[in-house]
């Protein structure tokens, strides 16, 4: 069979600029130091404050014993000081590692301590070393100049390891510019163009959001999380702040399409909405374009493995066959869609999706192991390495590409052979079912049994759900149980947190057996609030569930608010997440008002 007819595909091939990003940005503070660069709620900064502020903190950290690709801890909120030490890590010549502030104590410390992280910038509401007050020690502000090499280390962005243990993704410069100048490229960013910044800084996806507009002379507006919480707010700052493009997990998605055709809103400068993170269905995209049929969709995928996004589809209709396809690679990259033994399958065929080319990592910072099982020298592409994705996938006729889900999803029950994907797509296709997860759990009896989380319209009849599923699937494919909730939980990185629904499964199981009902008449009027908000039947709803575990989210709670007629906040709800707790505290403020 032809090469030509086998699964590999290949993007544009384009030459980079002979600059690292931060020397592309650097420019623009030339060009343009007057314009605004940057926008945080009532803060701005121009493009030479910006680079000014970042070249004396970089060599704040040279002063600080900073060397070549030495990690530097970036523990802030996501405002302009963030940005600031994001290119001023880069400007030394060092490797940016982003750690929330929230993150618990232990887990910031396994990840400096695993990144061999010696510096840390703060802002005051993380631990370490607070170098951000070098800003007033009177270091210059010109251009450092430092050679940074394209195969230099660029950042390190820790996530999810099969085994529990956070794995730290290691990805080099030139793979970073690559991505940014994709962006740039296929969104279509110039001069004046505005991106809103909304991922939290351990997802990667926030540094393209952060950068990419600052290497054609656009602007980035750094939107709020409070702001981010509440879709109309949302809304409303996407528009005031005349932005452009906008990127969000399809999960908020589904929140701001029905927002949207509640309270029409005229989003004449928005041009781009990008998703990525999960599976886009094609009925949201339907919906999408029902109610703003002028601006694109864009479907983005990638991993932090490869330095990011390396497809895009960018849509302007809904697609024409079942699923939303990845879409071509984006400039430099190759994928092939190979068998077990790493040989190509045929166009059409199923198989694990691979990458070649600039986009790659270097691997897992000190984790040799698991390097080695993921990154392998590419026998096609002498000098090039290969990222075995574990996602599974196909290639279409077009050039596009096609998830198909997780290769390492399969599973043996009873010794038949399970893909959870399968399971997952036909769930999927269920009426009202706007998002699914399977996961495997072992019973009392010690056997594994599949169990189902759904969300979407609903809430839906499980027993009915099953029944359907019944129909297109064997009996041992179907799930034990299915659960339905308002939203599923996700990672850090805005995927399906597996290990949640896993965890989340057992308790439920438990809690059939122990449940509560409710007792007095404020537990019965709050679980009936929970059940609404959640998507849920009352009847599952018992005094100690926790508000969380059933799947409640910033949204759902901030929802249980309102619905409370501010009876208790959200400080509140964090503090007391049982519906016993939250039934007394009220019970206690009415006592004390009467």
């Amino acid at each position: 069979m032809s090469a030509r007819a086998m699964s590999i595909l290949a993007g544009p091939s384009r030459e980079l600029p002979n600059r690292r990003a931060h020397e592309v940005f650097e420019v623009q503070a030339r060009v343009r130091p007057e314009a605004i660069a940057a926008v945080h709620g009532s803060r701005q900064i121009t493009y030479g404050e910006l680079n000014a502020r970042a070249n004396e903190l970089a060599r704040a950290l040279l002063a600080r014993g900073l060397a070549r690709e030495g990690v530097v801890g970036v523990v802030t909120e996501r405002n302009l000081d963030w940005l600031t030490a994001v290119l001023a890590v880069f400007k030394a010549g060092g490797v940016y590692l982003p750690i929330e502030p929230h993150f618990p104590a232990d887990r910031i410390a396994t990840m400096l301590s695993r990144a061999g992280a010696r510096l840390v910038l703060t802002d005051g509401s993380g631990a370490g070393l607070r170098i951000a007050a070098a800003y007033d020690e009177g270091h210059a502000d010109n251009d450092l100049n430092i050679p940074v090499a394209p195969d230099q280390l660029a950042y390190i962005y820790f996530t999810s390891g099969s085994t529990g243990e956070p794995k730290g993704a290691m990805c080099e410069h030139a793979g970073l510019l690559n991505h940014l100048c994709a962006k740039i490229d296929d969104l279509e960013i110039g001069v004046g163009t505005v991106v809103a910044q909304t991922a939290p800084q351990c997802f990667d996806i926030s540094l393209w959001q952060l950068l990419a507009a600052l290497l054609a002379g656009g602007r980035v507006v750094i939107v709020e999380q409070e702001t981010i919480l509440d879709a109309r707010r949302f809304i409303d700052r996407i528009v005031a702040a005349g932005v452009n493009i906008v990127q969000v997990v399809p999960s908020y998605l589904e929140v701001l399409v029905p927002c949207l055709s509640q309270h029409p809103t005229d989003l004449r400068n928005l041009r781009y909405v990008v998703a990525t993170g999960e599976a886009l269905k094609k009925e949201l995209v339907e919906r999408w374009f029902r109610v703003q049929p002028a601006i694109k969709l864009v479907n983005a995928y990638g991993l932090t493995e490869t330095s990011d996004d390396t497809n895009h589809e960018i849509m302007d209709r809904p697609p024409a066959g079942e699923r939303v396809p990845l879409g071509r690679p984006v400039n430099n990259v190759r994928i092939y869609v190979v068998d077990e033994q790493l040989a190509p399958v045929p166009v059409g065929e199923p198989g694990e999706i691979v990458f070649s080319g600039v986009c790659v990592g270097r691997g897992y910072i000190n984790d040799a192991e698991r390097t080695a099982r993921a990154f392998l020298p590419d026998p096609r592409r002498p000098g090039q390495r290969l990222y075995k994705s574990g996602d599974y996938g196909r290639a279409l006729a077009d050039g596009t590409l096609e998830f198909l889900g997780r290769r390492d999803a399969q599973v043996k029950i009873s010794g038949f052979r399970i893909e959870i994907g399968e399971i997952e797509n036909h769930i999927l296709k269920l009426p009202g079912v706007r998002a699914g997860a399977v996961v495997v759990t072992e019973g009392a009896d010690k056997n594994k049994h599949l169990v189902a989380f759904c969300s979407g319209d609903g809430p839906l009849d499980p027993g009915v759900l099953r029944d359907q599923l019944a129909q297109a699937l064997p009996a041992y494919m179907v799930p034990a149980a299915i659960h339905w909730r308002q939203a599923l939980p996700l990672t850090e990185n805005g995927k399906i947190d597996r290990q949640a629904l896993v965890a989340l499964a057992a308790e439920l199981a438990a809690a059939e057996q122990s449940r509560e009902e409710p007792a007095t008449a404020t537990e019965q009027w709050l679980a009936a609030a929970w059940a609404d908000v959640l998507g849920m039947p009352q009847e599952q709803i018992g005094r100690q569930d926790h508000f969380f575990d059933l799947g409640g989210t910033s949204l759902s709670a901030l929802k249980l608010v309102i619905a409370l007629e501010r009876a208790v906040s959200f400080k509140d709800l964090a503090a007391h997440p049982t519906l016993a707790e939250q039934a007394a505290l009220i019970d206690d403020r009415i006592a004390c008002t009467t």
